[in-house]
């Protein structure tokens, strides 16, 4: 995996090209470099150690307390001591100002090596970066930059119980208390009192405190909640209380542990129940103004997608190095003649196998498209961050566009990569004896963390492709046009090209019916086929950039440069051909689903 992370930032981003860039001028390929190996170590050797150990013994409620196997303290300390949380910061809070492609690639190894154990980090980060961007200095000072530092951790709390991604019925309220600014300087206080469910990392002992950011609704003066999301605001909740001078104190603020659910992976980080306010209610700090709040969570919840794009993608490479690593190493069956007579010989490698080969190339592909999507979205990120103003623009529409297609691609297609794994080892895949089946497990979740797969069809379909006036979309297309033009100069990729090109008229075609009035409804019934179809659309055009940046590369072995060809060819030859049935349910206005009721079931 490392060669191929390297490739795609070093010869096809052109990473090194930042350095250029103020904010990154300190920077060279050796800084860089030297990340990447800092973190690959102690994801190796404190992480991975702990991948079986914390799928086997879940987080325990233990009472109001969540109890974790023993080393895992050790490794999340690690972790924060390294300095990862805060290297994507500017050098004024103690950061590195590392690019964040590279921020990014370098937490691929922990996602990697313990996918449960690196969402402690990954939850923290996006929180912290929530609070630089949005809270006033009084809130950074007091709330991010501890988390910057490691010293403080992070969560998110948006579901309840009786309201999973239906975010706008949530009923945790937030009741101002009466204490001015001048008496509050860490901003409007409120008392919370609500519930909130499937919350990861809420409760443990790894770290001084923990920052929840809460999403709640202010009564009116009538003491009535407002309906839909417009009437969300976005709250600071730690679970230790704090001085007005951002001091730590040992008061424990009014949240507590309700329960934990049992998950089927990521079982190296608690999930949890929480309720606030059961007693005079949770003191909360408010972000922004009222009614902002859901605007403001997705600065988190946006980075987080693109992050769980990342580690379903890695769950992929892990299953896929797994399996390869067994299908070198077991023999079982003998070969038949190539005049297709009775196999004769001794046993051979699975790796011998035509079809264990497809399966293992099948992953290599899959796992390779979603490391590419998530590193081109991070290099997205820096341009919005760092460029010139179009640069900035077209970054800011591209990553609009292309982050629900990065966190469900992945979540979808990378599990199928782990199931893939687990068929490689045949009957010794679905046991324990071997970790590909909870590789499986762990990558299962994804398709349901961050916004759920159909949620994020139906945001790139009902509102992604359309928004700005269609903006987005003209300019992926554009993109994937220069592209073409490119790939149709190269003799080998000109045919490859062409095919695409073909896919991209369609998927244009469905686009533009789905929008008119009267096929709206039944285009959003297909909303996950077309978003299946688009994201296999938008990794192919990928791999055309990639394989032009292999073919002249000059760095490259050609054994990488072979294996990267033969994924490419794969991913035509096998996924491609599917978008045109995705297609057609838009293009011919299938209704099926919605013909389909309930007490047909």
């Amino acid at each position: 995996m490392r060669e191929t992370l390297e490739f795609m930032m070093y010869e096809w981003l052109k990473v090194e090209d930042l350095t250029q860039r103020e904010r990154y001028a300190a920077h060279t390929r050796e800084t860089f470099d030297s990340v990447l190996d800092l973190s690959e170590r102690i994801a190796t050797e404190k992480f991975h150690p702990l991948n079986r150990l914390v799928d086997i013994q879940e987080p325990e409620f233990d009472n109001g307390r969540v109890r974790l196997p023993q080393g895992v303290k050790e490794a999340i300390k690690a972790y924060a001591d390294s300095g990862l949380l805060a290297a994507g910061h500017d050098n004024e809070v103690g950061g590195m100002q590392l690019p964040y492609v590279v921020d990014m690639a370098a937490n691929t190894f922990f996602s990697l090596n313990s996918i449960g154990l690196a969402a402690f980090g990954m939850l923290t980060y996006a929180n912290a970066n929530l609070l630089m961007a949005h809270g006033t200095d009084a809130q950074k000072k007091a709330f991010a930059l501890p988390q910057i530092e490691g010293r403080y951790f992070g969560t998110m709390c948006l579901s309840e119980p009786v309201a999973g991604s239906s975010l706008g019925d949530l009923v945790t309220k937030a009741l101002p208390d009466g204490v001015d600014y001048e008496a509050c300087p860490l901003g409007p206080r409120y008392l919370i009192k609500g519930s909130k469910m499937w919350i990861s990392g809420a409760e443990h002992d790894l770290c001084e405190n923990i920052v929840h950011l809460v999403l709640a609704k202010i009564p009116n003066e009538n003491g009535q909640l407002p309906a839909g999301p417009g009437g969300i605001s976005l709250f600071i909740v730690p679970k230790l209380l704090i001085t007005s001078e951002s001091a730590l104190t040992e008061s424990r603020n009014d949240v507590v542990l309700a329960g934990l659910n049992h998950k089927l992976g990521y079982r190296g980080i608690p999930n949890t129940l929480l309720s606030f306010g059961e007693n005079s209610g949770a003191i909360g700090y408010r972000v922004g103004q009222p009614g902002q709040g859901l605007p403001l969570m997705f600065h988190m919840m946006n980075e987080a997608r693109i992050n769980i794009g990342m580690g379903a993608t890695m769950l992929g490479y892990a299953g896929y190095e797994a399996s390869l690593a067994y299908a070198h190493e077991r023999r079982q069956g003998r070969l038949r003649s190539s005049g297709g007579r009775k196999p004769d010989g001794g046993q051979v490698r699975l790796i011998e196998h035509p079809d264990v080969r497809r399966m293992l190339l099948a992953q290599k592909s899959l796992s390779d498209s979603g490391l590419a999507l998530a590193l081109y979205c991070a290099r997205l990120v820096d341009e919005k961050r760092t460029g010139d103003s179009a640069q900035q623009e077209c970054a800011s529409l591209m990553l609009e566009l292309l982050t629900p297609v990065a966190k469900s691609w992945a979540s979808e297609w990378c599990l199928e990569a782990n199931s893939l794994a687990i068929q490689v080892l045949g009957g010794y895949g679905y046991t324990r004896d071997f970790p590909v089946e909870q590789y499986w497990r762990d990558n299962r979740l994804n398709m349901i963390h961050e916004g759920t797969h159909g949620i994020q069809a139906i945001d790139l379909l009902g509102r992604k492709v359309r928004q700005h006036d269609g903006r987005a979309y003209a300019l992926w297309v554009d993109e994937l046009r220069h592209t073409l033009a490119q790939a149709s100069a190269h003799q080998e990729l000109a045919p490859y090209a062409e095919a695409l090109a073909s896919c991209l008229s369609r998927l244009s075609d469905a686009t533009r019916k789905a929008q008119r009035p009267e096929y709206a409804e039944r285009a959003l019934a297909n909303a996950v086929p077309y978003m299946q179809a688009f994201g296999h659309i938008v990794v192919a055009w990928l791999w055309l950039q990639i394989l032009l940046a292999a073919l002249e590369s000059s760095a490259a072995r050609p054994e990488f440069v072979e294996g990267k060809r033969m994924a490419m060819r794969y991913f035509f030859a096998y996924e491609l051909p599917k978008t045109a049935m995705w297609l057609d349910l838009i293009l011919n206005g299938d209704d099926t689903v919605l013909a389909m009721q309930a007490d047909w079931f």
